[in-house]
């Protein structure tokens, strides 16, 4: 098994760090207590868990002090264990929580927020010692996802690319990344015979294909998204909804849907997905 560590100082960047890595394929638990370690670590062994990742901090208290002697016996145990500890400085932490109006884990009233902050630095001290440090104080939350995407050798999260047909008289999808606007096209639904259909049939296809027009802006949407695509995969996206539009979401934006899907799925790496709004 493989076991990512994180660990540090509140308001660092911990949450951060950890989301990377449950995107990576980790199974991530946040704040474990210390002495819950041993059983879980035998707990997902036993289900065959080969990636995981834990965050344990100040919240943990006194039990802190039995985790060195915790990690010792899990690499004993053969378990490839790997620590991090994130940190930044004390005026960057304390601005950030005036920012988030958060209250930190050690406050109780009689503390500080600068108080609170050297005190959990004092409670991590023995386990500062142990793990890899990133100061994040002038870091952004992109560049710290990319510093644990190469800390644990990650490959680059596949980008999901969603292509959705929609008809604006139903209003613009919300999620929406990319709108594109097909209504000056000839529109088949002017025609009796291929009102009933939809851009999926092989007569509006005929339809479609016939319009010199189509082909450009098809050849002009396909060429934008892939020349913007390599720049949302860098910004750590996720998804990335390119809607197009026509006026009742059932002919024109549907043929272009399926158009781009099918040259994307052949000439990328991302997960290509398909949804028709109108005809759901």
């Amino acid at each position: 098994m493989e076991l990512v560590l994180i660990t540090g100082l509140s308001g660092s960047g911990k949450s951060v760090a950890l989301a990377v890595l449950e995107d990576a394929g980790y199974y991530c638990v946040d704040n474990l207590p210390v002495k819950l370690l041993d059983d879980l670590a035998r707990h997902l062994a036993a289900t065959k868990h080969e990636r995981v990742a834990l965050t344990m901090d100040a919240r943990g208290g006194a039990e802190l002090e039995e985790l060195p002697a915790r990690l010792d016996a899990l690499r004993a145990s053969g378990i490839d264990l790997r620590m991090l500890y994130i940190e930044a400085k004390n005026d960057t932490l304390i601005k950030r929580y005036s920012e988030t109006r958060r209250r930190h884990p050690l406050s109780d009233g009689k503390l500080t927020l600068p108080e609170c902050i050297s005190r959990e630095r004092e409670l991590l001290a023995e386990i500062a010692v142990l793990a890899n440090h990133v100061d994040t104080s002038d870091l952004s939350p992109n560049a710290l996802r990319n510093w644990v995407k190469d800390f644990i050798g990650a490959p680059q999260t596949r980008l999901t690319l969603l292509f959705q047909s929609f008809g604006f008289k139903h209003g613009i999808p919300l999620d929406a990344d990319m709108v594109f606007d097909v209504r000056f096209l000839p529109n088949p639904h002017y025609d009796p015979k291929l009102r009933p259909l939809t851009g999926m049939d092989q007569p509006v296809v005929e339809f479609m294909r016939a319009e010199p027009d189509a082909h450009k802006l098809l050849d002009d949407i396909r060429g934008f998204v892939s020349k913007w695509l390599d720049s949302f995969r860098r910004d750590n996206r996720s998804y990335l909804t390119v809607a197009i539009g026509c006026t009742g979401g059932r002919h024109r934006s549907v043929y272009f849907v399926e158009n781009l899907a099918k040259d994307f799925r052949a000439g990328t790496q991302a997960q290509v997905l398909v949804r028709h709004r109108e005809l759901a």
